[in-house]
């Protein structure tokens, strides 16, 4: 089994959408090992998109992850970074694909609804970011 990170942004929160969002998770078969509902900081969203710090929507994307609240999971499932992000669909909700969270939840390119791992090695970068071993079940 592989583990993937994913967070439900507060976009889909405040459109009352993380329910429905993570109902889709357990419909399609992932397990949820880790799950916290949280308020990122700015200084906390900095430093988990710090990859993207040279960007020009960096500002803006650290911005809107630390406006409200967002659910941060680690999703286990097999080839779970593949399926999450087939499920997610396109960064642009615009172009994403029928059925998939972003096509139906998102908003646009910066408000999409969830985020996804892209990489087993983005994955271990993410997942201990927000979850200790302890937290993992």
């Amino acid at each position: 089994m592989e583990k993937t990170f994913a967070i439900i942004k507060p976009d889909a929160f405040a459109a009352g959408s993380a329910g429905k969002i993570l109902a889709r998770i357990y419909a399609e078969g992932f397990k949820v090992v880790g799950i916290k509902k949280l308020y990122m900081s700015k200084v906390e969203a900095e430093g988990f998109y710090y990859v993207h710090k040279e960007r020009p929507f960096f500002a803006e994307l650290t911005e809107f992850m630390s406006s409200g609240p967002c659910l941060v999971m680690a999703l286990e499932a097999k080839g779970a970074i593949k399926k999450w992000r087939d499920l997610m669909g396109a960064t642009n909700p615009a172009e994403a694909a029928e059925g998939t969270l972003r096509k139906e939840f998102g908003t646009n390119i910066g408000e999409n609804a969830t985020h996804g791992s892209d990489a087993p090695e983005t994955a271990a970068f993410e997942i201990p970011y927000f979850f200790s071993g302890l937290e993992l079940i």
